[in-house]
């Protein structure tokens, strides 16, 4: 059986996967390059996606079933009438065939870009078009956005009986301008089983397949994660219609990695986590819409919004007891932190979303005595990757920045911080807040012990009684972001797995 075909129901025939045979197209290639080019017209395996829409630009995805030339459609208009035709790259099994092309969004600021792919073949023949749509921003209507993290995660998969993953309906719901993705897009150190009995005794199934029925170590396999999570009906109709900011963390390739770690699991026969990385990274540009370039990278959106997208993971330096005192060593690398200071400094947004990946003040272990994150449980002075955000902290401050808000997701519940520097060990920074929101169709789990370093408040949490909950359970979050174009207040709400919010605080805008 290849990675693509059913592991289970190869038919699907209860009423509840009805709903998903519009997957079994998306299902035919799921992330392994097909061994011959099979005959009449391409097909688009996997929907349509958009990302990193700023700048005047925006990056489009697909991917067909063999070679194939890209063609893109733009237009303001549904029926697209007066389309313009853009030809993309030449699709080939080096990227597995996916394709990405960076379209103008010009004109129509506040409403809608539209647009639709297909791919040529080398025999003539065109693909069946698919559409999509996004949002094009405008300080005059205010801006709404959307984000979570932590995707299928801890073998809970895609499971039909309960409608999939269907946060992702939720999101779609609330119409959003874009969605922030604050890493762990996918599990690849999680495989999927085809059931797991939860402890009242319900059976919870997954739709299953090859690549997830192992940790990934090949380039096939880590491939196969996002071709996996994309198989999912509600994920991809939320990808045809909101353009995302993609970050990575840890399960992208496996957890709570750090470059140059030698492993010592014998889940895996390879034991480099840097050859490891390289493949999962190649996997992750060629299946997300993020454009080229850097992860971390500041994304405008007129005057009332700067999103500071950060990269956690590539520079990130060796888990250990986390209590070092050089400066030089950290999350972010010397050129990100140098980067993100300047750039905060320099932005003229009303608010400036820092994207972090890894929490600021909550403690997230990897063993006894060894630190993944930012804090380490010692509530005094900086010591560790707290210096250099005590450095960020402080030179924002210096520089009058206001309007910083952190918005991040990997602990597995939602939860909203307050940082004042009358509560902390560290007095020179402006008071802020960090949001937590996750996750989304993983275990649930938490809360995670707050670190005294900057003075966090726990103001709201929601997490579950017990570690590892299942979806059924609840206890999946996203959080929403609106900025309203005349007051410029941001309000922040934190909404459960069917868009009921939790909790909510409007934020004024500085003066």
């Amino acid at each position: 059986m290849n990675s693509g075909q059913w592991s289970r129901r190869r038919l699907l025939g209860t009423s509840a996967a009805a709903a998903f045979g519009a997957a079994t197209a998306s299902t035919l290639f799921s992330g392994r390059a097909a061994a011959f080019v099979p005959s009449g017209r391409p097909l688009l395996t996997h929907g349509v996606q958009s990302g990193d829409a700023f700048g005047g630009a925006a990056t489009l995805w697909t991917r067909a079933d063999r070679p194939g030339r890209l063609l893109v459609d733009l237009s303001h208009r549904p029926d697209f009438k007066g389309a313009h035709r853009l030809r993309g790259p030449v699709m080939t099994a080096a990227t597995d065939f996916t394709g990405k092309l960076r379209v103008p969004v010009r004109g129509g600021s506040g409403h809608r870009l539209y647009y639709r792919v297909s791919v040529a073949g080398d025999n003539g023949l065109t693909s069946a078009p698919l559409t999509g749509s996004l949002s094009i921003p405008h300080e005059h209507k205010g801006i709404r956005f959307v984000w979570t993290g932590d995707i299928s995660g801890q073998g809970w998969g895609i499971n039909p009986d309960v409608g999939g993953m269907r946060i992702f309906r939720a999101m779609r719901d609330v119409r959003p301008d874009f969605y922030l993705c604050s890493g762990d897009t996918v599990y690849a150190d999680g495989p999927i089983p085809e059931t797991a009995t939860l402890p009242d005794g319900r059976i919870w199934r997954n739709l299953t397949t090859e690549a997830k029925s192992k940790v990934a170590e090949t380039l096939a396999e880590y491939r196969g994660q996002y071709a996996y999570n994309l198989m999912d009906a509600n994920l991809r109709a939320f990808a045809a219609e909101v353009p995302q900011l993609n970050q990575w963390d840890d399960h992208e390739v496996l957890n709570n990695w750090y470059p140059g770690q030698i492993l010592a699991d014998d889940r895996y026969t390879e034991k480099r986590v840097d050859v490891l990385a390289a493949r999962a990274k190649q996997a992750f540009l060629e299946w997300v819409p993020i454009s080229a370039g850097p992860i971390y990278r500041k994304i405008s959106y007129g005057p009332l919004l700067d999103v500071f997208r950060l990269d956690m993971r590539t520079y990130k330096d060796p888990n250990d007891a986390n209590v070092y005192a050089d400066p030089r060593r950290g999350l972010l690398g010397a050129r990100q932190r140098a980067w993100l200071i300047r750039e905060l400094a320099a932005s003229r947004a009303t608010w400036k979303i820092i994207a972090n990946d890894l929490p600021l003040g909550l403690v997230v272990p990897d063993g006894p005595g060894t630190q993944e994150g930012v804090a380490q449980g010692d509530p005094g002075t900086p010591l560790g990757r707290e210096l250099e955000f005590a450095e960020i902290l402080r030179a924002a401050h210096r520089a009058g920045v206001t309007g910083i808000v952190f918005l991040t997701a990997d602990v597995h519940y939602t939860a909203a911080h307050h940082y004042d520097p009358s509560r902390a060990a560290v007095g020179e920074f402006t008071p802020f807040w960090e949001f937590v929101s996750g996750p989304a169709n993983a275990g649930a789990f938490g809360p995670n012990t707050l670190d005294a370093t900057f003075g966090p408040e726990a103001v709201f949490v929601h997490a579950p009684p017990r570690s590892n909950a299942s979806p059924m359970e609840g206890f999946q979050h996203f959080g929403q972001v609106d900025i309203d174009a005349h007051s410029r207040a941001l309000t922040v709400r934190l909404n459960d797995l069917d868009g009921a919010t939790l909790w909510q605080r409007t934020l004024p805008a500085a003066r």
